[in-house]
């Protein structure tokens, strides 16, 4: 079959690599792709919320099955588009409709599932504009660190951990009246703060059976310590250490599987990949989130890992047809180092020639903002590559994917220097 997969970052290029190596796999589209993408598949200049261009993709491709790898167009509504064109609906594709992406489009609408079906998630309140003087006094009752969550879509920064009232007072502020965030502000989720150690896993289903992928932890602020600004994500590493056998099976038993009971009870049909985002609080699993679609940087971690078919276990999820065999993972440890533009999360420079691609590594390099002028690679993005390190052991996955990212160079290049260090003692 010919695969067509949807975005341009990190995640897609992983998801080619990997589902270029399955047995049903004939050629790989990505729409609209990056520099990585174009050395491996085919490239088509087709923006993801063009499903009109998609759809013609489609088309003339003979594609067997689309990816949509952002959230995006799944919130937007690209599953809705096939299915209501008789040429398009009989493609299998991976990813939810406008339903099933509202756990993800919507914090609000995400966290009155997870009260609807018991999952265990931080008590929280919803606020508007109009509702601001009232938020203000729910404020007042919270204990600090109190944490506010722009309740749409903010590209993975429209989260802001207040150390104070005043300060949450003066962020909500922000968020709703001055839209910090855009419309994804307009709501804005006050919530209770978890206190423990953050972890992601990922989940494929096809609406009735599931399979647990390899999880993950990353690392979402800009500076060394977990310091600064809060980004796209920085780094990843799987296997967690902290999430044993009984942890994980406490999360299947009391997160994974109330939720996808929870989607067929509300009649939310969803074929696709469920993130959840989780804190371990004492050996309890917590939800902080849910996302539509597998994480980046977190995907360039876990997909390393798995060995099993994976082209062929997602056409069978987009089919409804998922089976019931085992996943198979090794036991190697991934660890992904991102390294991204200067003065990113703000403001950066595109268009700066990266060197060192041609070397030899051991390690897999991952583009995300990168793109081709000539026979030149140059940065495109803030997250310009996530460079992926394999060992038997955290610290040996670490050292390749440092000693990688050394003999890689462009004007500006930032990376954090201590991923990963915090598990070194539990791996």
């Amino acid at each position: 079959m010919n695969v067509l997969i949807i975005g341009n970052g990190g995640r897609e290029h992983a998801l080619a690599w990997k589902i270029k190596q399955s047995a049903l796999c004939d050629e790989v589209f990505v729409a609209p792709g990056n520099a990585g993408t174009a050395a491996i598949a085919t490239n088509v200049p087709v923006p993801a919320d063009d499903f009109e261009g998609i759809g013609k993709c489609c088309r003339d491709h003979n594609i067997g099955l689309v990816v949509v790898g952002p959230e995006g167009p799944l919130v937007a509504g690209i599953r809705d588009y096939f299915e209501q064109d008789a040429t398009l609906a009989k493609i299998p594709l991976l990813g939810p409709g406008r339903s099933g992406a509202r756990l993800e489009g919507s914090k609000d609408f995400s966290k009155q599932f997870m009260l609807r079906h018991g999952i265990p998630t931080a008590r929280a309140r919803a606020f508007l504009e109009a509702n601001l003087e009232e938020a203000m006094d729910y404020i007042a009752t919270c204990k600090p660190p109190i944490v506010l969550k722009a309740d749409g879509l903010a590209a993975g920064k429209g989260v802001i951990i207040s150390l104070s009232q005043r300060e949450a007072r003066e962020e909500l502020r922000q968020m709703l009246v001055n839209r910090k965030f855009g419309e994804a502000s307009a709501k804005v989720l006050v919530e209770e703060f978890l206190n423990g150690i953050e972890l992601s896993v990922f989940v494929l289903t096809d609406g009735e059976r599931y399979v647990i992928l390899p999880e993950a932890k990353d690392y979402k602020r800009i500076g060394e310590g977990d310091t600064g600004l809060n980004t796209g994500g920085m780094g990843a590493i799987s296997p967690v250490p902290f999430a044993g056998p009984d942890f994980m099976r406490k999360v299947e038993e009391r997160v994974v599987f109330p939720t996808i009971q929870g989607l067929r009870k509300e009649g939310i049909p969803y074929r696709g990949f469920i993130f959840i985002g989780l804190m371990n609080v004492g050996g309890d699993p917590y939800v902080i989130e849910y996302n539509v679609r597998m994480g980046d940087p977190e995907t360039q971690a876990v997909l390393p890992r798995i060995q099993s078919d994976f082209g062929a276990l997602l056409l069978a999820a987009a089919k409804g047809q998922l089976p019931d065999a085992a996943l198979k993972v090794n036991d190697e440890h991934a660890a992904t180092v991102v390294m991204v533009a200067g003065g990113y999360p703000n403001e950066y420079k595109k268009g700066n020639r990266i060197s060192g691609l041609d070397q030899e590594h051991d390690a897999l390099i991952f583009h995300a903002g990168s793109a081709l002028r000539n026979s030149d690679v140059v940065t495109n993005g803030g997250r310009v590559l996530a460079v992926t390190g394999r060992d038997g052991s955290l610290d040996g996955a670490l050292k390749k994917a440092y000693n990688a990212a050394a003999r890689i160079n462009w004007e500006g290049v930032y990376f954090r220097r201590d991923i990963g260090k915090d598990l070194l003692k539990l791996a």
